[in-house]
């Protein structure tokens, strides 16, 4: 693959030509997802709501959510709790806070079973509760208390004499009572608002007084990761991973897929291109045995990142593209014409387009197909063929292939004079009647069975 953006038809092609691979994939994924469900127990969680009365500020409302997860507030809920086999410091791990909107602070515990959850949930906010109330004791000043309670004292004493001059006072005869009296009852009415105001203007009476919601709510389903989500999830990692592994192949390859760098390889010229009848790309290495039989299995034997077959309107068409060839190779050689085709072992695509060019060639030029190892490329002497005609799919081989390909040609004494790159159409109606040709049979050869140099 280039560098080009991958569009989503080459993961839909990954997906129909790898299904069963991604298919065991996502299997084995489901499978280490219940493995480690297994590993890890099923856990609840719910949370208990504490109210926070008053004008609280942000860093004072974290502060206060830190001090519900605190070391001293935990563990005096595990006190209450008498859990055997469970410690505080695993306990501390278990329990979790954070403010809401309305000065509020959901404490939440996590345990294995439901009722654990509701129990460490309540314990750890009646505790929390319970600590700040001690806090705002401790800290509240003795000398400032006294001269509350004696300012509260002298208010009082007061209101009993002003009470005491206006019964005194002349009862509405005078203009002059009246007055007075009122004016006695406007002073007690301020005194009573500024005790009153006072008394709210406590910041530690108001902040004192924190208030449990009510009883956290018994949880009924798992928190997750659940069983169900580490299942799916390890069978969608491991079937992504398997995508984006292809995807990874693919751009690391070697193999050359224009024609110019296949040419270049051979150190040859391109003669045309042909293709071969077949529904899915025909590439398939040879090999028998356990692993050979394993990747049939799972479909990984045929290559996915070959392009899907084209469409073409008639046969004549695709029997013009072996007629120029055969054309090209007239023009160029002398008679009498005799070829070597080298067809690369496993190129099922090429082995084919070989066949059908020996037998639109009619004998001239007379070709000769042979088969070649790409890793120990071996080609039969030079006898009566005049050259080689290099056959081959493209996307399939490395250009250290090709030139050992190139290399055993030279070293057989064989000149490499064009090269045919094949491809696959979709399967077309039969042959129309047209022009007739030659028959011919062609004579397939062995490369690693005939004499000769290797490259």
């Amino acid at each position: 693959m280039n560098d080009d953006t991958i569009r989503l038809v080459t993961v839909g092609r990954i997906i129909r030509r790898r299904w069963r691979l991604l298919t065991v994939l996502a299997l084995v994924g489901a499978l280490v997802g219940y493995g480690a469900s297994l590993l890890f127990p099923a856990q609840y969680t719910t949370s208990a709501s504490v109210l926070l009365p008053g004008a609280w500020e942000e860093r004072e409302l974290l502060t206060q959510q830190e001090i519900a997860t605190s070391s001293v507030v935990v563990d005096q809920a595990a006190g209450t709790l008498h859990w055997s086999g469970v410690s505080k410091s695993e306990l501390r791990k278990r329990v979790s806070a954070k403010t809401s909107d309305g000065n509020i602070i959901e404490i939440s515990g996590t345990a294995d079973t439901p009722e654990r959850a509701q129990q460490l949930s309540d314990a750890v906010a009646q505790q929390f509760v319970a600590f700040a109330a001690r806090v705002v004791d401790d800290n509240s000043d003795p000398e400032a208390a006294a001269q509350r309670e004696a300012l509260q004292q002298t208010v009082t004493q007061t209101s009993r004499r002003i009470t005491q001059l206006a019964d005194a006072a002349d009862p509405g005869k005078t203009v002059e009572g009246v007055q007075a009296r009122t004016e006695l009852e406007k002073l007690r009415t301020t005194l009573q608002e500024a005790i009153t105001k006072l008394n709210q203007s406590d910041p530690a009476a108001n902040k004192a007084h924190m208030v449990v919601m009510g009883p956290a709510a018994r949880p009924t389903g798992e928190a997750p990761p659940t069983r169900t989500q580490l299942i799916a999830a390890g069978a969608l990692l491991l079937f992504l991973l398997g995508v984006i592994g292809h995807l990874t192949a693919a751009r690391m390859s070697r193999r050359l897929r224009t024609q110019p760098e296949i040419a270049a390889a051979l150190g040859s010229t391109l003669l045309g291109t042909v293709d071969v009848a077949g529904s899915r790309p025909a590439h398939r290495p040879e090999g028998r045995g356990p692993r050979a039989g394993i990747r049939r299995l799972l479909g990984v034997d045929v290559r996915w990142d070959v392009p899907a077959p084209q469409v073409y309107a008639d046969e004549a068409g695709r029997q013009i593209r072996y007629r120029r060839v055969c054309a090209r190779l007239r023009d160029q050689l002398p008679s009498p014409r005799r070829l070597l085709a080298v067809v690369p072992d496993g190129d099922e695509i090429a082995r084919r387009a070989a066949v059908e060019l020996v037998a639109e060639a009619g004998g001239d030029p007379l070709l000769r197909v042979v088969g070649v190892s790409a890793s120990q490329p071996l080609v039969p002497d030079r006898g009566s063929e005049s050259g080689a005609l290099v056959v081959l799919s493209a996307g399939s081989w490395t250009a250290a292939e090709l030139s050992g390909i190139a290399e055993a040609c030279a070293d057989a004494r064989h000149e490499i004079v064009g090269v045919v790159l094949a491809g696959t159409v979709r399967a077309l109606p039969a042959r129309s009647a047209g022009r007739p040709r030659d028959t011919a049979t062609p004579v397939l050869a062995v490369g690693h069975d005939a004499k000769g140099s290797s490259g």
